[in-house]
């Protein structure tokens, strides 16, 4: 899988079960916990659906609040991991 598709699939997994509003237009730097997109217990399940469909672990000390911020920072941090 190359970088746009899994921004693609990122992007698609959040405005699915975290974007309630269809007038809500998200891009790959919107910022997604600081803008209330994503809350603490989103982020627990965003991180198992990301861990599950990579077939990664991400440490805890590595899922923060600033890491999963943005389709752009979630795909830098899933890159880390999927290449060890």
């Amino acid at each position: 899988m190359n970088v746009n598709e899994m921004k693609e699939l990122i992007m698609n997994y959040v405005i699915k079960e975290y974007i309630d509003d269809d007038d809500v237009k998200i891009t790959y730097e919107t910022p997604l916990i600081s803008s209330g997109y994503v809350d603490s217990f989103s982020m627990v399940s965003l991180l198992v659906f990301l861990e599950n469909k990579f077939r990664i672990k991400i440490p805890p000390s590595k899922a923060t609040p600033e890491a999963f911020d943005s389709v752009n920072n979630i795909v830098a941090l899933v890159n880390q991991y999927l290449k060890q």
